[in-house]
């Protein structure tokens, strides 16, 4: 009976924890990829981190995570679905108070 509880793993969350590594490395990639090289990415996020642009930008962080819950809960995997659904959530609601 010890092997089984082994398999009975929470899925969550395998959803969770790429929900949020997914969305740091989008805002990296974003930030990288629309900012001028000459500036490390901790500057621009000095930069940007009091505004309503830091905001705008966690919002856009959610995105990928939002299409992740729908390839997941379109093949049945609920409890990962969910898992990125939260992982978005975090990151909308940190963008409503920054914006």
């Amino acid at each position: 009976m010890a092997g089984l509880s082994k398999l009975n793993i929470n899925k969550f969350f395998y959803g969770f924890i790429p929900g949020i590594i997914i969305s740091v490395v989008f805002i990296w990639i974003y930030l990288t990829g629309f900012y001028p090289n000459d500036i490390g990415i901790v500057e621009i996020l000095k930069r940007i981190f009091p505004g309503v642009l830091f905001g705008k930008i966690l919002l856009l962080a959610a995105m990928p995570n939002l299409i992740m819950v729908f390839v997941f809960y379109k093949q049945d995997y609920f409890k990962i679905a969910s898992g990125f659904m939260s992982s978005a959530m975090l990151f909308v609601i940190a963008a409503i108070f920054m914006l």
